[in-house]
């Protein structure tokens, strides 16, 4: 009797510590599991603000393009990189932008036809449209030089800095640090 008494002690111990090791490997998965989707939708929400950060820490002021005037060289959605430089510096064929009037803050991407420094005055065209700009738009209303263009990125991330944008990258922010810290805690528990 007391033979089968240790027989089925070392069972219910083997028993026990397969489901412990079941357990841990169990937490070792989900923790894995956690980090990678945490990870991941952690470097999303980053590769979304980068576009809208670094440059903007080198200069450029960066603009959605809402029309279709610059097609096909520069589509609807597209994001423009803008450098400001001396008006007087910018030749035929640069892409500018610059305010449709002083008033009402409107911006315009057109490609210069002429830059006339002597009045001070740039005369432009959609790339799109048959005819120059009806009004030549004077250096004061110059906002810079086009250097870089990322089709159809302005439609993306022009979501990202609406309100519900900006709620949303939080909240992914947010799920991201909660599932990194849970997969630590799961480890913690394992071990």
């Amino acid at each position: 009797m007391l033979k089968g008494k240790k027989i089925n002690r070392a069972k219910k111990n083997t028993e026990e510590n397969r489901r412990k090791e079941n357990t841990k490997n169990r937490n070792r998965a989900a923790a894995a599991a956690l980090d990678v989707f945490g990870g991941i939708l952690l470097a999303a929400v980053l590769l979304c603000c980068i576009p809208l950060t670094l440059p903007r820490l080198a200069g450029y002021e960066i603009y959605e393009v809402i029309s279709g005037s610059m097609e096909p060289a520069i589509p609807t959605g597209s994001l423009v990189y803008v450098e400001r430089t001396e008006p007087a510096e910018v030749e035929e064929d640069d892409v500018i932008v610059f305010y449709s009037t002083m008033e009402t803050g409107g911006v315009i991407t057109h490609r210069v036809v002429q830059n006339q420094v002597v009045s001070g005055q740039f005369i432009t065209k959609g790339d799109a449209n048959e005819q120059e700009d009806l009004a030549p738009v004077e250096y004061d209303r110059y906002i810079g030089r086009v250097r870089v263009h990322i089709p159809y990125l302005g439609a993306v991330l022009g979501r990202v800095v609406t309100v519900p944008g900006r709620i949303a990258a939080g909240c992914a922010v947010l799920a991201a640090a909660l599932m990194i810290l849970a997969a630590g805690r799961l480890r913690s528990a394992g071990s």
